[in-house]
């Protein structure tokens, strides 16, 4: 594929002034740099021609050749076009106002948050957040429980301190930057130094307990109080209870989720409670007064009126599941699922009652069909 002009590449003309051209690269690099597109081929090559062009045009004296005699003109200077990637990397550090390099443009352009100098990168560091999965019987998980927890964290070290050992001195692989280059010839990334992970200095002599890490890990045990009306997936936050931070750095989080075992004959939606309640079809067709047992143990008197039909709903009010940190005595609802239960032997003497009562209710023994429901 034949290269593109070089004032082309930059969308300049022959007769822009320096500081337009260096407008002109800027946007497009910015654009294009490979660590905002470290996937893309096509971002890459832009900017690998972008770059190879202002090194030209942004040179005087190889800008007066190129005007003169096009790419021929460019054998005379060693190192080809544009000098490799760390001439495009010094070049940012004019084109941005000092910068040091990509990331400290990023560090202008986004507030900080593109790229972490070596000094961010040496500062204290946050511990990991644990979590810790804990089974309760359902009415535990309605009414609250203190459980027991045991699992392991790292905590800074005993024996250093947490210092990791004595005598810090500058990494001899980044030169005490916390950050190395990685690649060969143009194309080359920054990236965290793997021998003192970005603090930019080493211990002289690493602690034998911890082995220069600062940290060791130990067995926690603790008592969680668990707050009534949690439910399947609630989490308990613990802070500072999960591993220790590096450097300094505060203790990262325990987090405890919360699974909740099937009840026998509770089912739970929300906050309300479900109960299938049996009767007698005499029961149903007279009404009565039954007595039923609440979650918390506690008899309520539930009163049926005559002529109920199987599958009619009755609540309960404030005999649910108590709302979730919730100061007041907030709680949701108790349903009672009426189902008329049907004698499957009856006798003769029954059989006889029975018929008397259809013969008295005038019972049809050709109902009309009505629209089923779910």
């Amino acid at each position: 594929m034949a290269k593109r002009d070089y004032y082309e590449v930059l969308g300049v003309s022959k007769t822009s002034t320096d500081d337009e051209i260096k407008k002109a690269y800027r946007k497009i690099a910015l654009a294009n740099h490979p660590d905002t597109h470290p996937n893309d081929k096509e971002a890459e090559d832009r900017f690998k021609e972008a770059s190879e062009a202002y090194e030209v045009l942004s040179n005087k004296d190889k800008r007066s050749a190129y005007d003169q005699f096009g790419f021929a003109g460019m054998n005379g200077f060693s190192g080809g076009a544009a000098g490799g990637y760390q001439n495009v990397y010094r070049d940012f550090s004019d084109l941005f106002g000092g910068s040091g390099g990509f990331g400290d443009i990023f560090d202008q352009l986004f507030g900080g948050g593109g790229r972490s100098s070596a000094r961010s990168r040496s500062a204290s560091n946050q511990g990991s957040s644990l979590r810790y999965d804990v089974t309760l019987e359902f009415k535990d998980a309605v009414f609250g429980k203190e459980v027991e927890v045991s699992y392991p964290r790292q905590v800074a070290c005993a024996t250093c301190k947490g210092t990791g050992g004595t005598g810090m001195k500058t990494c001899p692989t980044c030169g005490g930057h916390g950050q190395v280059l990685r690649g060969n010839g143009f194309f080359q990334i920054s990236s965290t130094c793997p021998t003192c992970e970005g603090k930019g200095r080493i211990v002289e002599n690493p602690c034998s307990a911890c082995h220069g890490t600062g940290l060791t890990r130990k067995m926690e045990k603790l008592n969680v109080k668990i707050p009534s009306g949690v439910d399947n997936g609630s989490q308990v936050m613990l802070r500072g209870m999960g591993d220790a931070g590096q450097n300094g750095g505060p203790a990262g989080d325990l987090i405890v989720v919360v699974n909740v075992r099937e009840d026998k004959y509770f089912l739970r939606r929300d906050l309300d409670l479900f109960l299938q309640v049996p009767i007698s079809f005499t029961q149903a067709a007279l009404g009565c007064k039954i007595s039923v047992a609440t979650i918390d143990g506690s008899m309520i008197n539930v009163t049926i009126p005559s002529g109920i039909q199987s599958g009619a709903m009755l609540r309960a009010k404030g005999k649910g599941v108590p709302r979730l940190k919730s100061r007041n005595d907030d709680r949701g609802d108790m349903y009672l699922k009426i189902v008329v239960k049907t004698p499957k032997r009856v006798g003769s003497k029954g059989k006889d009652l029975l018929k008397l009562l259809a013969q008295e209710l005038g019972e049809d023994d050709n109902p009309t069909p009505e629209r089923f429901e779910d």
